[in-house]
């Protein structure tokens, strides 16, 4: 039986089932750039988000978390000044710490985050200014569009596992391909998964090909 591959994620890409879980909207009309001089993105949407609130954002040197928001900072024109290895919580936070502690810092971030950055600098004695410009909600579904037995379910952050689990019961046939480490944490206990090579959804379009070719 052939098991089918399903991305999660807001954008469809050939090979895949499309089953999209978050919708995205902007909370804020304006960007506060008065007092920075250097931003922080973690998510392609932030990305997007602030161009379309504020496109002089790309006159401010990025710190870019992950590959896509690299990318993505890049092909609207920013330049991206720090690309750190590690990107996971407080790895990361040490890291800004040592090498930002004289920058004004302004992280444009989403309404709901996995690890409270601010916090963790404020410990480091540095100020982390935050302005919030947009907000996640959960896509519904009806039990309709429930992925078949034995699929391969794409999980590209921990908000499209919290989605889809609004939406769904997970089945035990399922296998699981998750973008990174700290989206692992956040699947059922005892749900088989993997992790992609790399945190992109290229990648975990081709490890979820792999399995499915086993």
């Amino acid at each position: 039986m052939s098991r089918a591959i399903y991305l999660l994620s807001p954008t469809a890409k050939e090979g895949t089932i499309a089953l999209p879980m978050i919708d995205f909207s902007i909370t804020a009309e304006s960007i506060d750039l008065s007092r920075s001089d250097t931003l922080i993105f973690t998510s392609k949407q932030a990305v997007v988000t602030a161009d379309k609130i504020d496109t002089s954002w790309k006159n401010y040197p990025c710190i870019a978390i992950g590959p896509a928001t690299k990318k993505q900072i890049e092909d609207l024109g920013g330049e991206v000044i720090y690309f750190p290895k590690s990107f996971y919580g407080e790895t990361l936070s040490a890291d800004i710490a040592a090498f930002f502690r004289d920058k004004k810092l302004l992280y444009l971030r989403p309404k709901e985050i996995s690890f409270d950055s601010k916090a963790f600098l404020e410990k480091e004695g540095i100020v982390l200014q935050e302005q919030i410009i947009y907000e996640t909600s959960c896509i519904k579904y009806t039990l309709e569009k429930k992925p078949l037995k034995g699929s391969i379910i794409i999980f590209t952050s921990p908000s499209t596992i919290h989605c889809f689990l609004k939406n769904f019961d997970w089945d035990e046939s399922y296998t699981a391909v998750v973008i990174g480490k700290a989206t692992k944490v956040h699947l059922p206990e005892n749900a088989n998964y993997v992790v992609a090579d790399e945190p992109m959804i290229a990648s975990c379009i081709e490890k979820a090909k792999e399995i499915k070719n086993y």
